[in-house]
C-alpha cells in the first residue's frame, strides 16, 4: 500500500510493531493501535529500550505527539 499523505503511512502501520523515538532520547517499541491528527499515539505491548536493550515493559501506553521525533516500522 502506497502512502500519499503522512497519516496514510501511519495508517499502514496500524496493528503492526513500530519504534517511536522521543525527544528525551527514549525509544518505545509496541503495536500501533491508534493515532490522531496531532500524532498522539496508543501502543499495546509497549516496552522501553535503550541502545537496543530492553529496559522495562510498559503494556498499553499513550504518547503525546509533541514528544515524538520519529515513528518507524520495527524489524
Amino acid at each position: 500500500m502506497e502512502a500519499s499523505r503522512p497519516l496514510d503511512a501511519l495508517n499502514n502501520s496500524r496493528n503492526k510493531r513500530v519504534i517511536v523515538e522521543l525527544k528525551n532520547g527514549k525509544q518505545i517499541l509496541g503495536m500501533l493501535k491508534a493515532f490522531d491528527i496531532h500524532i498522539n499515539v496508543v501502543l499495546d505491548d509497549a516496552e522501553e529500550r535503550h541502545e537496543g536493550e530492553l529496559k522495562r515493559k510498559l503494556g498499553t501506553v499513550f504518547l503525546r505527539g509533541d514528544t515524538i521525533i520519529l515513528i518507524s516500522p520495527a524489524q
